[in-house]
């Protein structure tokens, strides 16, 4: 099975819980085995991609700022590409600059997706129902790019994933195990760093620092 197989599983949850007039949003970067997937919650029609017409890529956060700080921040993303990212508008994202940045997401080993894919207008929040129709699929998701390391934003996301409560402010710089088809992977519990999480995003972008150093860089001098 590819990633690509899973689109139309997806397109069908977006006509069952999403929004009727936005298309899903998928996921990209590098899907041979990343040193990190990042899992987040939902998209929403923020993203340039989510819009019908849209012929490009259907990746995550497309045409937003806020979270290309995180990934910068955490020396995930270049100073160049986040200045032209900060100095664009919304509808400045074509299909060319989208590419360029998930581009150098790939580069860099990243995979980034969310759990849920069904696009919302806003950033209501979802039920915990809704989001564990999407588990099994993103579960397959995983078992085919076989992460290093997965983090996951946020209590709703993590607790979801990991199939137990998870606070984030108890499980920071904490590693969990998720078994998916005698696959053993690595989850660390990260707080959601946009949104109403923005005062979070320094907590988050310190404990991402803490796993690359840990699960990245370690394994790399060894």
């Amino acid at each position: 099975m590819k990633i690509e197989d899973l689109k139309k599983d997806y397109d069908k949850l977006q006509i069952k819980y999403g929004a009727k007039e936005l298309d899903s949003i998928y996921n990209g970067g590098c899907e041979e085995n990343p040193d990190i997937c990042f899992v987040f919650m939902n998209p929403t029609g923020k993203n340039i991609a989510s819009d019908k017409s849209w012929k490009g890529r259907k990746s995550p956060w497309l045409g937003t700022k806020n979270i290309w700080k995180l990934f910068y921040k955490v020396n995930l993303l270049s100073e160049e590409t986040f200045n032209k990212i900060q100095e664009k508008k919304p509808k400045e994202w074509d299909y060319e600059f989208c590419n360029y940045v998930y581009e150098e997401i790939e580069k860099n080993k990243l995979f980034i997706t969310n759990l849920g894919k069904c696009t919302q207008i806003d950033a209501r929040p979802l039920p915990d129902e809704v989001l564990k129709k999407y588990l099994n699929l993103l579960f397959k998701e995983i078992d085919i790019i076989k992460p290093k390391v997965i983090i996951t934003f946020g209590n709703q996301v993590s607790s979801i994933i990991l199939n137990k409560k998870i606070s984030v402010s108890e499980n920071r710089k904490i590693c969990h195990e998720l078994e998916i088809n005698k696959n053993k992977y690595k989850v660390y519990p990260v707080y959601y760093p946009v949104g109403n999480g923005i005062f979070n995003i320094d907590k988050s972008i310190d404990d991402i620092k803490w796993i690359i150093d840990m699960e990245i860089k370690e394994k790399v001098k060894k």
